[in-house]
């Protein structure tokens, strides 16, 4: 997992064959301006979801604690704010279910062993070792979830 402030970005290049495309769109678009939804960067290898809504109770949000095999997640928050849960995948003991090849995302039961808050400006990574509880808090937020297909 990465975290670290949007202005920081370009130093991650390197880190996924793919991650050049991703972060030249990121820095190359007006992000805050983009409609809710999903915009294919680079066909189904990259891809930006722009999210409008609202977080949800901890609760809520560790109902959904996911981790993906296909895509890494570099999420950017754009307005508002929210709180993370994470823990790393091997230290995970209780799946909920099987993966979904479909949908790209694994469940689990378990409890985050640390949380943290991102704000507007920032961005995470999530590798697919990174199992994510986020849109913890009160209140509105938007953001981009970008999708970056492993290999």
């Amino acid at each position: 997992m990465v975290i670290d402030k949007l202005s920081e970005i370009n130093k991650y290049v390197n880190l996924h064959p793919r991650f050049a495309k991703a972060i030249d769109y990121i820095v190359t678009t007006n992000l805050v301006n983009l409609e809710p939804g999903t915009v294919l960067v680079d066909g189904e290898d990259i891809k930006a979801i722009v999210m409008d809504g609202h977080c949800v109770p901890v609760a809520e949000s560790l109902a959904g604690f996911e981790c993906h095999n296909t895509y890494i997640d570099i999420q950017i928050v754009l307005q508002g704010k929210e709180r993370v849960g994470w823990r790393a995948r091997t230290s995970c003991k209780d799946p909920k279910g099987a993966y979904s090849e479909e949908k790209d995302v694994l469940f689990y039961a378990d409890a985050p062993t640390l949380f943290f808050e991102m704000h507007p400006g920032m961005f995470s990574i999530y590798f697919p070792a990174d199992v994510h509880a986020p849109m913890i808090g009160e209140g509105p937020i938007k953001k981009v979830v970008m999708k970056v297909r492993v290999l």
